[in-house]
């Protein structure tokens, strides 16, 4: 389809894929400056009118923009029309970029345009988009669905065509994280109408959301558009959670061999995979004649002697004695990626890119040679605190819910352990004043790097006392409690802040709610009248109801608010617990493909997590909410419930208990 936008279109087929609707909106401004200047605009026009203008070309002397309208070919007379001034600005583009200090080669980058009023550039590493290709034809070139299209040609921009109906990027996040999308949910037809198109886009994004990647201000409208940068951004973050899934103590108990005691491990297993696998790097660096210690996976490791030492360590039968003694750090890392190779390693870089330090592309290049080789004994010291109890399995799942959560929110701060995390009280005033902004007082706040214990102290005092605020259940609470790191206070805490953030957004969805705050019996009743009005017999009497664990009140709840979402062909009767675990999997899956931002497992769906229950439901109401009252089924309005009461955000947490009967 041909690129449009007020009356214009892009007809040429190549120049569609070289420009999103924004930067044609912003180029076609541009374009009519100059005629409203010059009239008709011809060739010999274009590069210094570009130049005045600003949008490119601006550091080239006449001489050189002589030079380039010899190589542009064509009369200099003739009028130029929009689709050629684009294709000048591509070259002029690529012109510029291929002068020293232009910001790199032509080839190696594609720039764009951010917004009308700006010249800021996005770019795409060619290396980075070459390498995600490999990945993504290794990974996946034997799914039925996508053989298609694949494998995709690294040299060639076919991967942002392809990624344009959805089903590469929810398979690409299943191959990181197994199991997140239920793939009955994908729409996989040949062709896919915009709406199916739509819900692929959605179901991604809020997977993507759910396995801890960063899509702030991502929609699906850019994945639509193949908007490249972000397209990009989005899968190597998808990549990188799979390359670095083994970098903890659960997967790899063999790390315990990087600790001396119980308070280095503590302190391993709050830090970032990253920085893990940095940790690992080092312990088998220290073992060489290497006296460094590597910090990234930039500068660091630019002149190759860190990697010629650590795959020394890890497979000296592969090694090569001259990798030492050779000078040119570009031959230096052509021998390190032999050495890998002969290693049975994946390249997921070039020499090139470890000289330039590219650290994407290291990152991941180091995260496969610890996934293959890590050089850890097998045999390791007694690893019980693994084996956790119940009560321990729970508190990891809500760590992890919550852990999401907060980074969905769109902080400054990324954060890798809830516990570890918060404990500075920075993380949680972000939060609070992305749930009810303006709440925090910025002024006697201490943000990171904080020295000063007593002005942790401080930030999380201020916490409490939002928290209280808030009508918040913080019964002999202080600040101290979170610096301290005590696990139940801080989850009882940010279940509090959860449930209150989705709370406010339902209240300002409701222009009668006179600005009361919804309670959990509202959004229990809202739900049964929902289902009950849909012609479905099937209740939900608490959060905590034990039926809710085979799924099915969930599917009908969904199916009431659209109709079209659920496929019941694909819905078991939930007798069993497979059964159940397959619902429960595909509750979660429509319920974001539908466009709920949700945090659960299905685990907490089949054994009733009456908290997740209570946000599961609070998720669902939000879109409905949302949605314009003609497009509602039956063009339904959320009058049709019965008596609402209202209440402050009191609560605590048996507040999901909220029942007129007792559990079935």
């Amino acid at each position: 389809m041909a690129a449009g936008y007020a009356g214009v279109l892009v007809s040429d087929p190549w120049l569609q894929n070289q420009f999103t609707q924004v930067e044609l909106r912003s180029l076609k401004s541009h374009f009519l400056s100059m005629r409203r200047e010059l009239g008709n605009v011809t060739l010999e026009d274009l590069p210094s009118m570009m130049s005045k203008l600003k949008i490119v070309g601006e550091n080239l002397t006449d001489e050189e923009r002589s030079s380039f309208l010899v190589e542009s070919n064509g009369s200099l007379s003739e009028e130029v029309d929009f689709e050629g001034f684009l294709k000048v600005y591509l070259k002029m583009q690529a012109h510029t970029n291929a002068k020293p200090g232009g910001g790199g080669g032509a080839k190696d980058s594609s720039a764009f345009l951010k917004a009308a009023t700006t010249t800021l550039l996005h770019t795409i590493s060619e290396s980075e988009k070459s390498s995600y290709v490999a990945h993504i034809n290794n990974y996946l070139g034997e799914d039925p669905f996508l053989k298609k299209c694949l494998p995709i040609d690294p040299l060639s921009n076919d991967l942002f065509e392809v990624v344009k109906d959805g089903v590469l990027l929810c398979k690409l996040i299943n191959v990181a994280v197994p199991g997140t999308i239920d793939e009955r949910a994908i729409n996989t037809k040949r062709i896919l109408n915009p709406w199916e198109r739509n819900e692929n886009h959605t179901l991604c994004l809020n997977s993507a959301k759910a396995i801890g990647c960063t899509v702030v201000n991502i929609g699906t409208q850019d994945f639509i558009e193949g908007r490249r940068h972000l397209v990009l951004g989005v899968i190597s973050q998808i990549i990188k959670i799979q390359l670095l899934a083994d970098l903890n103590l659960k997967k790899t108990p063999q790390l315990l061999e990087l600790v001396e005691d119980s308070k280095d491990m503590e302190e391993l297993m709050g830090l970032a995979p990253e920085k893990i696998l940095l940790r690992w790097m080092n312990f088998h660096l220290k073992k060489t004649s290497y006296k460094k210690t590597v910090t990234n996976f930039s500068s660091d490791v630019k002149d190759g002697l860190a990697y010629a030492n650590l795959l020394n360590v890890l497979a000296p039968e592969h090694g090569n004695p001259s990798i030492f003694t050779v000078k040119d750090f570009l031959e230096r890392a052509r021998l390190i990626l032999q050495h890998a190779d002969r290693m049975g390693c994946k390249r997921y870089l070039t020499a090139k890119d470890i000289v330039e330090g590219s650290p994407n592309l290291n990152l991941a290049f180091v995260a496969h040679v610890f996934q293959h080789r890590n050089g850890l004994k097998s045999q390791t010291k007694e690893i019980s605190f693994i084996e956790t109890s119940p009560d321990e399995s729970q508190i990891s799942r809500e760590e992890k819910a919550f852990r999401l959560w907060i980074n969905s929110l769109g902080n400054s701060t990324y954060i890798d352990n809830v516990f570890e995390d918060v404990r500075n009280g920075w993380v949680l005033l972000e939060a609070l004043d992305k749930v009810s902004p303006g709440i925090v007082n910025w002024k006697i706040a201490s943000k990171p790097p904080i020295k000063m214990p007593f002005r942790k102290v401080e930030n999380c005092n201020q916490v409490v006392k939002i928290g209280k605020q808030l009508k918040f259940s913080l019964v002999n609470v202080a600040g101290n409690d979170i610096v301290q790191g005590n696990k139940k206070l801080i989850l009882a805490f940010l279940w509090q802040l959860m449930r209150c953030n989705i709370i406010q957004l339902l209240k300002n969805l409701r222009s009668h709610s006179h600005d009361k705050e919804i309670t959990d019996a509202d959004i229990l009743n809202w739900a049964n009248a929902k289902v009950k009005n849909a012609g479905k017999t099937s209740q939900m009497r608490s959060f905590k109801d034990k039926s809710l664990s085979d799924g099915l009140f969930f599917l009908e709840l969904l199916s009431a608010v659209e109709p079209r979402v659920v496929n019941w062909s694909l819905v078991t009767k939930g007798e069993t617990d497979e059964e159940k675990k397959m619902n429960a999997t595909y509750v979660i899956s429509i319920a974001r493909k539908l466009g709920c931002s949700i945090f659960l497992l299905p685990e907490d769906i089949t054994e009733v997590n009456q908290k997740m229950m209570l946000t599961l439901t609070a998720s669902i109401k939000y879109w409905f909410m949302k949605q314009p009252i003609e497009e509602r089924p039956g063009g339904a309005s959320d009058s049709e419930n019965s008596s609402e009461t209202m209440s402050n955000c009191t609560m605590d947490d048996s507040s999901s208990e909220t029942s007129s009967t007792e559990d079935r």
